[in-house]
C-alpha cells in the first residue's frame, strides 16, 4: 500500500476562540493530502478533468481526536483504501509531527463521472489513469 504524506503547519486564520484548529478545516487538509496522493501517481486532478472524469464527493467522515493548535506542524497521510471502477475511497490520517500523536482519521469517497455527471466505470472509460491510480494501490 502506498502512503502519500504531506507536511502543512497549521495557520492562525484555521483555529477557532479556543485556539485549537476548527473542525471544517480538516476536509481542506483532506483535499491537500489527496491531491498530492494523486500527483504521485503522475496525474492532476486538472488532467482528470481534461479527459472528462471527474470525482465529486459522495460521502466524508472525521474522527477526531486530539486538537492541533496555531503553529503546529502536521502530517497528512493519505491512501486508497478502496477502488473500483465507479469509485475511489482514500483514507487519511492527520498527525502532529512533534510528538508523532494522531489528531484525526477521516475517509473520503468519491465517484468517477463524466462531465454530464454520469457515473462512468474508470477502468472501461480511461484506461490510462485507471493503471495509474492502481498502481498507487
Amino acid at each position: 500500500m502506498n502512503i502519500s504524506e504531506t507536511k502543512i503547519k497549521v495557520r492562525y486564520v484555521e483555529t477557532d476562540q479556543m485556539g485549537i484548529v476548527h473542525h471544517s478545516n480538516y476536509y481542506a487538509w483532506f483535499e491537500v493530502g489527496r491531491t498530492e496522493f494523486i500527483k504521485e501517481s503522475g496525474i492532476s486532478y486538472s488532467d482528470m478533468e481534461n479527459n472528462g472524469i471527474m470525482m465529486p464527493l459522495v460521502e466524508s467522515n472525521c474522527r477526531y481526536m486530539v486538537g492541533a493548535k496555531y503553529e503546529d506542524e502536521v502530517t497528512i497521510k493519505t491512501w486508497v483504501e478502496e477502488l473500483n471502477g465507479a469509485k475511489v475511497v482514500f483514507s487519511y490520517e492527520v498527525i502532529r509531527d512533534a510528538d508523532n500523536i494522531t489528531l484525526a482519521k477521516g475517509k473520503t469517497v468519491h465517484a468517477f463521472v463524466n462531465k454530464d455527471f454520469k457515473i462512468i466505470n474508470l477502468k472501461k472509460n480511461n484506461i490510462d489513469i485507471w493503471n495509474k491510480i492502481q498502481g498507487l494501490l
